[in-house]
């Protein structure tokens, strides 16, 4: 339980972060930047998991947290122009 609210907590936090760092307008507001924030915080945890960088059921780092919503940043774009 501990390690899936430390994940949410890093993952607001770099959710922000990764909205500062990747450039561009994505035109979404702070609750979308949020959601995207956890998720790659999730989707890091859960990769890194999966190749032997963390053990099950440890959140990831920050910085793995970073690079995941980064990751999910480019990908909503991606599928945003697609759309447009």
């Amino acid at each position: 339980m501990m390690s899936v609210l430390g994940t949410l907590f890093i993952g607001l936090i770099a959710g922000f972060i990764a909205r500062a760092i990747k450039p561009g307008d994505d035109g979404m507001g702070w609750i979308m930047t949020a959601v995207l924030g956890v998720a790659g915080s999730f989707v890091a945890s859960y990769g890194g998991a999966a190749l032997g960088l963390y053990s099950p059921g440890q959140p990831a780092s920050f910085i793995g947290s970073v690079v995941g919503a980064v990751l999910l940043l480019v990908v909503y774009g991606f599928l945003k122009k697609k759309q447009a």
